[in-house]
């Protein structure tokens, strides 16, 4: 039993903890990575959220008001390559890295030098590619998806760089995820079995298979860009019988999954949340490790509806019409039991909850807005446009980002012993929630008006609507540095926690396995002798 509880001292802390710089260059302790990871993704999404700010600005009036088209376009591609590889994955990365030791009951992650590895290439990537903007033809242009030819034969000198740093930042991903699962498969604890998991170590482990399936696909794509770029080859090059519709098929084979792979662990953590705060089991767990599983399976067979437009034949528009509103199946059996978990419960609404409730209540607009986009038909009017912007916002921001948010509040104090302010974690949730619907509920109507993406500036009539988007997002912007308070404030001086942090969730520990073990909140259960012992 020693041997566990001094799990965390590591054979390189035998003379002594290391202390400051040393301690988190070389650290080998899953919690430490893990600290690292979130704190290294708050950064990148304050970095892409003031790109955004300058996308809104520029957008609040008609006219050019603060930058060139051309920086505009750069704004624009950064802004979605660090939101989504520098600021939502290695988020959840650092809640994986926090919590799945500590949910399977193994002393640290199995391979603990390579986890530090797999953190201390990030920094370096995103550094490059971010420096980017400041070489001479400025940084990459061609939006975030990066279609070529245009991020080939037409793009700045600094997409060789670009092209390095997304194959560091894929490698970060497959060494993590080999070591999630290499963690969760040869590190349970006794009488663990796979299906009494907790859901967030099941969400993850499917989300690492899905990373070790796609990574090498994005590889693959910017390696063929770099030989065309610079080796003379011709693969997305039509004038030397190249293929620019084949970078797409590459691309979203890669890019679909990715999505998934950034709202899977956010199930997990919202599957822990709403349990805690009804005051309930988890309804229809097993359900749950199946819709996982199949939104996984089905996220491989849907990748062309981002491709309605290229001219496929009619066969494949039908294939994937009805293949990608399949997926609202799962997706819809999730939603259903997260509603029943909270039906009848002894529900209460600390901040952790009102962030798991927006998530299950955006998380599905975006879903009905998916499912709009799947038909085939009247694809065509909204591909390109601001309907599809709105549409992976609310997926991607009250989907993915709250769900975070959520479990930072959540494990707060499991990871401090300090309690955040629950007032101030109000406020931030409030902020945030009007901040986020104000920014991106009119980009609907704007885009079902016909106003395309991408663009610094456009005609009158889509105005009004633009304007209000920006107020919002500047509302959303400044709530997220005021969360950096509320988390800087607890950390500091926050009140110690108490033994179970949610009172009245007594019993529900943080690192509870999802199915919880019987209880009655008044009542303890009756255990005979021969239970314990046996």
């Amino acid at each position: 039993m020693s041997e566990v509880i001094h799990a965390d001292h590591h054979d390189d802390h035998a003379h002594g903890p290391a202390k400051g710089l040393k301690r988190w260059l070389f650290t080998t302790n899953h919690k430490d990575i893990g600290t690292l990871y979130l704190w290294f993704s708050f950064a990148m999404f304050l970095v892409g959220g003031v790109l955004a700010l300058v996308i809104r600005a520029e957008l609040f009036q008609p006219g050019l008001q603060f930058v060139q088209p051309e920086f505009f376009n750069q704004m624009t591609t950064n802004h979605g390559l660090i939101m989504v590889f520098g600021a939502i994955m290695p988020a959840f990365v650092g809640l994986a890295n926090w919590l799945i030791p500590m949910q399977v009951g193994a002393p640290d992650m199995a391979l603990p030098r390579m986890n530090n590895l797999s953190f201390w290439i990030l920094p370096f990537a995103f550094g490059m590619m971010i420096s980017t903007l400041f070489m001479e033809g400025g940084g990459p242009n061609f939006g975030w998806t990066f279609y070529a030819p245009l991020s080939t034969t037409y793009a700045p000198p600094s997409v060789t760089y670009f092209i390095f740093a997304v194959h560091l930042m894929g490698a970060s991903s497959i060494m993590g995820s080999i070591n999630i699962i290499a963690t969760i498969l040869n590190m349970r604890a006794p009488g663990m079995t796979l299906m009494k998991m907790p859901m967030f170590v099941w969400t993850w482990l499917i989300t690492a298979y899905l990373l070790i399936a796609v990574m090498p696909v994005l590889a693959g794509a910017v390696t063929m860009m770099l030989f065309d770029i610079h080796f003379g080859t011709s693969f997305f090059n039509a004038a030397g019988g190249g293929d620019p519709v084949m970078f797409q098929h590459i691309f979203w084979f890669f890019g679909h999954p990715e999505v998934y792979i950034m709202i899977l662990p956010a199930f997990g953590i919202v599957s822990h949340i709403i349990p805690a705060f009804a005051r309930k089991r988890l309804f229809g767990y097993t359900s749950m490790v199946y819709a996982v599983a199949s939104i996984a399976f089905l996220s491989f067979i849907v990748w062309a509806h981002h491709m309605f437009t290229v001219g496929m034949p009619l066969a494949g528009q039908l294939f994937f019409m009805y293949s990608t509103m399949l997926i609202a199946v799962p997706t819809g059996v999730k939603v259903f039991n997260w509603i029943s978990t909270m039906w009848r419960g002894s529900m209460t609404f600390e901040t952790p909850m009102l962030f798991a409730i927006a998530f299950v209540v955006l998380f599905t607009m975006g879903g009905f807005s998916g499912l709009m986009l799947a038909i085939t038909p009247v694809d065509y009017q909204y591909h390109d446009t601001y309907f599809v912007v709105a549409h992976f916002h609310y997926v991607l921001v009250p989907g993915a980002l709250f769900s975070i948010i959520a479990a930072v509040y959540f494990w707060f104090p499991k990871w401090t012993g300090k309690m955040y302010d629950e007032t101030l974690g109000k406020i931030h949730f409030w902020l945030s929630f009007v901040g986020v619907n104000v920014t991106f509920f009119p980009q609907h109507f704007s885009g079902l008006a016909g106003m395309p993406r991408r663009i610094p500036d456009y005609p009158l009539q889509f105005a009004d609507f633009n304007m209000i988007s920006s107020v919002g997002a500047f509302i959303f912007g400044l709530s997220q540095v005021f969360f950096l308070y509320v988390i800087i404030k607890s950390i500091r001086s926050g009140q110690p926690a108490a033994d179970r942090s949610w009172e009245g969730a007594k019993g529900l520990e943080w690192t509870l396995p999802s199915p919880a073990p019987y209880h009655s909140f008044t009542h303890p259960p009756v255990v005979k002798d021969e239970e314990v012992l046996g």
